[in-house]
């Protein structure tokens, strides 16, 4: 039996006919054909007057319509509650530390004479929690007082 992969130019890809010729015997020729890769595929267009005359003369035409093509309308186009969006006036902010107990912290704090830091390092957190809770900036977070509390031994939340 003849080796095929000798039979094979180096050059372009090669492959077997469709349809494999018989021979007298039964078997198959090594006849190969050429195939040839190009971007875009031959007898294709995008061209609108060769896709209408194709229509009239009755060829066969196929099209594809593509989802968004042709513009941009998609990109200028707005969320779908955009109204809705611009007509809300809720303001939206979290809660912040109370006056109240911003002074009792720092009342319990400095009655104890103890910085930021060592209050900090007594309940595991950092110094800039304790300064932020000082400054009002934080949002208040019920464990962290608790544990500021058991570490001043002071109720800073409520009547005293």
């Amino acid at each position: 039996e003849d080796d095929v992969q000798s039979s094979r130019p180096v050059g372009p890809i090669w492959r077997k006919p469709q349809v494999a010729a018989m021979s007298v015997q039964g078997g198959y020729t090594n006849d190969w054909e050429e195939v040839k890769f190009s971007k875009k595929p031959q007898g294709s267009t995008t061209n609108r007057a060769a896709v209408n005359a194709a229509m009239r003369t009755g060829g066969k035409v196929d099209t594809v319509k593509k989802y968004g093509g042709g513009g941009n309308t998609a990109k200028r186009a707005g969320p779908s509650n955009a109204a809705k969006l611009e007509n809300e006036t809720e303001e939206l902010s979290h809660v912040r530390v109370s006056s109240d107990l911003k002074r009792n912290i720092i009342q319990a704090r400095t009655a104890k004479k103890m910085t930021q830091a060592q209050l900090a390092q007594a309940i595991n957190e950092k110094p800039q929690v304790i300064n932020e809770y000082e400054s009002g900036k934080a949002i208040p977070n019920q464990q962290i007082i608790s544990k500021m509390e058991r570490a001043l031994g002071a109720k800073l939340r409520g009547k005293k």
